[in-house]
């Protein structure tokens, strides 16, 4: 049994993390459960808003507290950026407070308390998911509508200021190499833990596949834009079958897709076929204009599928550049995409992924790292500190 058998610990989630099906409730549930495992009782803080109570999380903690988000416009007009002040809540407060047990806040979408007075006495860590305000910018950037393109514009700028918030954390863990960088600037109670994933093994097939497979949430803006990409200046006019794959596909890019004779389209697949889809492609086309964060489906592809291609900004400061074949120009991507098709992906290349993936990005070890540096924290930031503004 580990050594943190009989510890507590409140985690605060931005939603339900089950079923673990997108990018953030990924890196939360099998983070819970790695925790879990190490013996740390957990009690688990949840706003809830799409997504069904779980018997699966009860089965991982002591217990589960739902709170529900605050409505857009109870909280677009706070001070506070709006993915934050939405999930301020009286009793979530109290809940924190009633004991002694350190808080682990997920995302800064979770911090309206961390400085709050309440908690002055409390080991306060903070996940962080994304360098938030440069995400929303980036989602900006990316946004052909004008009013979400604004609010995109106003939410960047109150999560920028918001961020100063950290410093009331005893400790930050940075879900990737570059953000880690990036907040070592103005912290020093920094730590880089990667992703926590559904992975225990590498589970990629040996030989070859006959389509390049992108996948992803088609309904965010980056993906969408990504999807496009693909589709309009690689996919186009090669004489190989591409699979578009993820859950509701804009208008507009089920248009371009129509027009493609080689690209099809997958909507909403379930979980299983996802999978399958990913292991039995022989190439992961994965592309992104954003570099925030770590793409949890570049470390799914690694672990379950045959050969990546990626652009830079997918794979760069992840520690994974080794396993992919690097491209951002799409003429030179349609070359290696060419070349590897007629490629067999071998033992030894499952062999190389094994031995990368198994240095830093096992679930064990870093919750291991997560336990050590919240329960060798002694000494709270007890400086005086002063409420949140209201929503």
């Amino acid at each position: 049994m580990s050594n943190y058998s009989g510890k507590y610990l409140h985690i605060v989630s931005f939603n339900v993390p089950y079923p673990p099906d997108y990018g953030g409730v990924i890196d939360v549930f099998y983070k819970i459960k790695a925790l879990h495992d190490l013996g740390i009782k957990i009690y688990l803080h949840c706003f809830h808003y799409g997504r069904e109570q779980s018997e699966e999380l009860d089965k991982l903690c002591e217990k589960v507290f739902y709170y529900p988000r605050r409505k857009f416009y109870q909280a677009i007009y706070s001070k506070v950026p709006y993915i934050v002040g939405s999930r301020k809540n009286d009793e979530l407060l109290s809940n924190l407070t009633a004991d002694e047990h350190p808080v682990l806040f997920e995302g800064l979408h979770t911090c309206f308390y961390l400085n709050h007075p309440e908690l002055r006495n409390k080991i306060k860590a903070v996940r962080m998911h994304n360098v938030e305000w440069d995400y929303y910018r980036s989602l900006k950037e990316a946004e052909r509508n004008y009013l979400i393109k604004f609010y995109f514009y106003y939410e960047s700028k109150k999560l920028k200021k918001f961020e100063d918030d950290l410093k009331f954390a005893n400790k930050i863990f940075a879900i990737s190499k570059s953000d880690y960088e990036y907040l070592r600037l103005s912290y020093e109670n920094i730590s880089y833990v990667p992703a926590f994933h559904n992975n225990e093994d590498v589970t990629s097939k040996p030989g070859k596949g006959n389509y390049i497979l992108y996948q992803g949430n088609l309904s965010v803006a980056e993906n969408n834009q990504a999807a496009m990409f693909i589709a309009k200046k690689i996919a186009e006019g090669m004489p190989y079958n591409f699979i578009i794959a993820g859950k509701q596909p804009t208008a507009a890019l089920k248009k371009e897709i129509k027009n493609i004779s080689n690209v099809k389209l997958i909507e909403n697949p379930p979980f299983e076929q996802m999978t399958d889809l990913m292991a039995n492609a022989q190439i992961n086309l994965l592309f992104t204009f954003q570099n925030t964060g770590i793409k949890l489906k570049l470390l799914n592809s690694l672990y379950r599928g045959r050969f990546c291609l990626v652009n830079t900004k997918m794979v760069n400061n992840t520690g994974l550049e080794t396993l992919c074949v690097v491209e951002d120009n799409p003429n030179a991507t349609k070359r290696y995409i060419g070349e590897m098709m007629d490629m067999q992906f071998t033992q030894h290349d499952i062999d190389k992924r094994r031995l990368i993936l198994a240095d830093g990005f096992g679930n064990k070890a870093n919750a291991l790292k997560i336990a050590e540096e919240i329960y060798r924290s002694e000494t709270p930031n007890t400086e005086a500190v002063t409420p949140a503004p209201l929503a």
